[in-house]
């Protein structure tokens, strides 16, 4: 049986870079752009008419800009995931694009096999961030204050167990579920079962939320650094 078709809504003003991505990914089987938009009112506007599994978003776009179309996507449809482009990357940027609940995170100028895989990790629930990202988000968030959520992690910080820790510490790093079972030679599903335990365990919604939390709280401070270069 086919598998299911992502529908895909692309927002980016540059025409020449939004033909060469939407040609790209309609390369691919169960991969299709549905619609493109140049500016995020067109995009919000297309949210609301349409159905869609993803949004393709550039953070820099005239008029409201990427911001605040994803945070408006967001409010419109909660639990479309929005994976953002950029040509930069900052950590002011990054929080700010956590704070209105992106899903994934890639730099302009990532490699064709990684956008298709970072496009079908959030259609599938997953969030996405890149190496630099994750780097990113450990510095801008390792200081902060999060006492809305901080709670919830210190009473749970003590009942992860060995094999969670490192998988944490994986997911901290970007990995997606396939990366962490190559890593760790373990079945992604196992992974998968993993993860559901640490979200629940740590009180959070999302992999990006449990690991942020992991971070500032050096809860996977002990787990195994399995990156050696």
């Amino acid at each position: 049986m086919p598998s299911a078709l992502i529908r895909i809504l692309l927002v980016e003003d540059d025409e020449l870079f939004r033909l060469g991505i939407s040609t790209r990914i309609n390369q691919e089987t169960g991969l299709q752009i549905t619609a493109e938009a140049e500016d995020g009112e067109t995009a919000i506007a297309l949210v609301k008419q349409q159905v869609f599994d993803v949004v393709i978003l550039d953070v820099g776009l005239p008029g409201i800009g990427g911001i605040e179309a994803c945070r408006q996507i967001k409010l419109a449809s909660p639990k479309l995931p929005v994976l953002v482009f950029t040509s930069h990357s900052q950590p002011a940027l990054i929080a700010r694009l956590i704070e209105v609940q992106a899903q994934g995170y890639c730099v302009k100028g990532i490699a064709a096999e990684a956008l298709v895989l970072a496009i079908r990790s959030v259609a599938a629930g997953a969030s996405w961030w890149d190496a630099i990202a994750s780097v990113e988000i450990q510095a801008a968030f390792q200081a902060k204050d999060l006492s809305s959520i901080t709670p919830s992690l210190q009473e749970n910080q003590n009942t992860l167990t060995k094999r969670e820790e490192e998988i944490l510490s994986l997911v901290a790093k970007g990995k997606s579920n396939q990366e962490i079972a190559d890593t760790l030679y373990i079945a992604p599903g196992t992974v998968r079962v993993h993860v559901h335990a640490i979200l629940k365990k740590l009180d959070v919604r999302d992999r990006t939320q449990a690991a942020i939390l992991a971070l500032q709280k050096g809860l996977i401070s002990r787990a195994v650094t399995t990156d050696k270069n």
